[in-house]
């Protein structure tokens, strides 16, 4: 059986994230260790490089305190 690839995906927008961490006074470093995740894959997030799970999507919603989906994270369309 074939597996569908998703016709998006979501990233995360770096520069909303690094207007909450300077309001925060955080690190990127402090971030990675507040949701549970390392520093070097929350780097990747940052850089586009890789995509969240949802569950790593709600701790960083949790953690930032955004109200809403889109204030943090953009969906990209992936081509086929």
């Amino acid at each position: 059986m074939k597996r569908r690839r998703p016709s998006s995906r979501v990233k995360l927008n770096p520069d909303r994230v690094w207007e909450l961490l300077n309001r925060r006074h955080l690190s990127q470093n402090e971030l990675a260790a507040l949701v549970g995740t390392s520093s070097g894959y929350l780097s990747q997030l940052m850089c586009g490089t890789r995509s969240p799970s949802a569950e790593l999507r709600r701790r960083l919603v949790d953690m930032l305190g955004v109200p809403d989906f889109e204030d943090l994270f953009v969906l990209e369309a992936v081509e086929a």
